[in-house]
C-alpha cells in the first residue's frame, strides 16, 4: 500500500487547510484510515482516525475543529482542519490499518504562523 498526501502548506493563524491522501497498491480490506502529526522534537501523535464503518476519533487537541472524512471508492481519507493554531503546526502523515499491517505515507507539512 502506498500513500500519497498532499494540501499542507503555511497559513495563518484562525486559518483553514484541508489535506487529502490517496491509497493505492495491494488494498483489499481498509479497516482504518486516518492522520497523525509530528511537530519538532516532539513524538508522533494521533490528529483523527476513521474506520470502515465510518467511526471517527479524534485526539483531544483538535476535537471541535478538525473533521476527517473518507471516501472508500477513490480510497481517499481527508482532513479538514479549521481555525488553526501555532501549535498545529508539524508534519501530517497519512495512515492506513489493512489487516495487522499500518502503512504510513511520506508526510506534508503545515505550517501555521502569522
Amino acid at each position: 500500500v502506498q500513500l500519497q498526501a498532499s494540501g499542507g502548506g503555511l497559513v495563518q493563524p484562525g486559518g483553514t487547510l484541508r489535506l487529502s491522501c490517496l491509497a493505492s497498491g495491494t488494498i483489499f480490506s481498509i479497516a482504518e484510515m486516518g492522520w497523525y502529526r509530528q511537530a519538532p522534537g516532539k513524538q508522533r501523535e494521533l490528529v483523527a482516525t476513521i474506520s470502515s464503518g465510518g467511526w471517527t476519533n479524534y485526539g483531544d487537541s483538535v476535537k471541535g475543529r478538525f473533521t476527517i472524512s473518507r471516501d472508500m471508492a477513490k480510497k481517499m481519507v481527508y482532513l479538514q482542519m479549521n481555525s488553526l493554531k501555532p501549535d498545529d503546526t508539524a508534519v501530517y502523515y497519512c495512515n492506513v490499518l489493512q489487516g495487522s499491517a499500518r502503512y504510513w505515507g511520506q508526510g506534508t507539512l503545515v505550517t501555521v504562523s502569522s
